[in-house]
């Protein structure tokens, strides 16, 4: 275990964020991950890390501020947290965020407060937020087991063996098995996805048409310079790194107004400390006109009230139903892993990297491309085993993209 846990600490830092000399890191964790934390602090400053700055997380207090703080207070955010974030952002700093919560952690807290600091959370920062989705600075989001999360993946074991179940679980995904070559391997995995973003850019498509036995049967247009991305990517810097350990996936972004027909999630979402399953949108002109869901529709409804855009979609994401995650058969409740099981769809904000030149555009600019903006950026799965994806062409062709849930290219 000892040895793994070192392995995966070097790759957050020398594949995840691929840290450069000098640079400081920013590493966000749950209190419960400490002794993780601390081992990526050990290999950051063996990077040559100028500083490593830490802030913890905790579902417990997160929980008890939501049910007992004053009413006011999810409405602001403190400037001193604004200064923060901005001045990091301006610097050649990277970021590590170790995402591992209860799945449920909020459930019967007031949604509405959720949605308030959300939006105040998203405004203040948004400066921050957008050089984010820019790619930059280097940025990675990794995960370890906490007990409440494993005991909700592996309800019928033991603490200690769901704990252990879940850690070899995601050793797995994370191509780590203690022989000290998983940067390696995640280079090669990185390269293989590339060479399927560079088929799919070559195809010069004006849209796709998704059909699952489930219901969905969704119909979206592309933009203009539409790119799919996937693996490790460049920030501002010329550095590569990689946002999601693991990942499965390439992505694009849809054209904002394009979209028709009906979306079924296939995997619950994991969504404000909440658990929304059985969604199906409704969708005009890529707008979602109808929210549904068998479980948590209040805490969807109010995620899709953040702002004008959390209606309209912002990534096209396709991960073959056969990927390593989904052959594991686990439903993780936690979207980094989820996602990267099965085909998705984000409402919300779109990435500008996926139309050409758009990471430089104004705001104005980014509407005119077709690109969604807004505060929010929730991935929802909707892969199944009999998934159809259609492409059409500019010129009218009619490729078969995905076949029974995997790739036909």
């Amino acid at each position: 275990m000892d040895k793994k846990l070192k392995e995966y600490a070097r790759l957050a830092v020398r594949q995840g964020v691929n840290l450069q000399k000098g640079q400081t890191l920013l590493l966000r964790a749950p209190v419960e991950c400490a002794p993780f934390a601390r081992l990526i602090a050990e290999e950051a400053y063996a990077a040559g890390a100028r500083e490593v700055m830490t802030d913890w997380m905790d579902d417990a207090m997160t929980r008890l501020r939501y049910l007992n703080a004053a009413d006011e207070v999810f409405d602001r955010v403190r400037p001193w947290i604004k200064e923060r974030y901005d001045t990091l952002a301006a610097e050649d700093f990277a970021l590590i965020t170790v995402y591992a919560e209860d799945p449920e952690s909020l459930k019967g807290v007031d949604a509405d407060r959720i949605r308030r600091s959300s939006v105040a959370s998203s405004t203040a920062l948004k400066d921050y937020y957008d050089k984010m989705m820019r790619s930059d600075f280097s940025w990675c989001v990794i995960s370890v087991p906490v007990l409440s999360w494993a005991k909700k993946v592996f309800p019928e074991k033991s603490e200690g063996e769901a704990m252990e179940a879940l850690w070899e679980a995601i050793y797995e995904t994370l191509r780590i098995d203690g022989s000290g070559s998983a940067v390696e391997k995640w280079a090669a995995h990185t390269a293989r996805l590339h060479e399927k973003c560079e088929k799919l850019n070559a195809l010069a498509l004006k849209s796709l048409h998704y059909q699952t036995g489930l219901g969905t049967d969704f119909t979206v247009d592309l933009p203009d310079g539409y790119l799919f991305l996937g693996g490790a990517e460049k920030n501002r810097r010329g550095t590569m790194f990689i946002a999601n350990m693991p990942t499965e996936e390439i992505f694009t972004a849809p054209q904002k107004y394009s979209g028709s027909g009906v979306i079924c999630a296939s995997r619950p979402l994991c969504l404000n400390g909440n658990l929304v399953k059985g969604i199906r949108f409704t969708v005009e002109k890529g707008k979602i006109i109808k929210a549904e869901a068998e479980e948590g529709l209040e805490v969807l409804q109010k995620a899709l009230d953040i702002d004008e855009g959390a209606r309209y979609f912002g990534e096209l994401a396709l991960v073959e139903y056969d990927s390593p995650i989904s052959k594991q058969g686990i439903v993780y409740y936690n979207t980094l892993f989820d996602e990267n099981a099965a085909c998705h769809i984000a409402f919300g904000n779109a990435y500008p990297d996926c139309v050409k030149g758009a990471e430089n555009f104004s705001s104005e600019q980014y509407e005119s491309v077709g690109l969604n903006a807004s505060f929010a950026h929730e991935d929802f799965m909707i892969g199944t085993a009999d998934l159809s994806v259609v492409g059409t062409t500019k010129t009218g062709e009619k490729v078969e993209i995905f076949k029974n849930g995997n790739f036909a290219l």
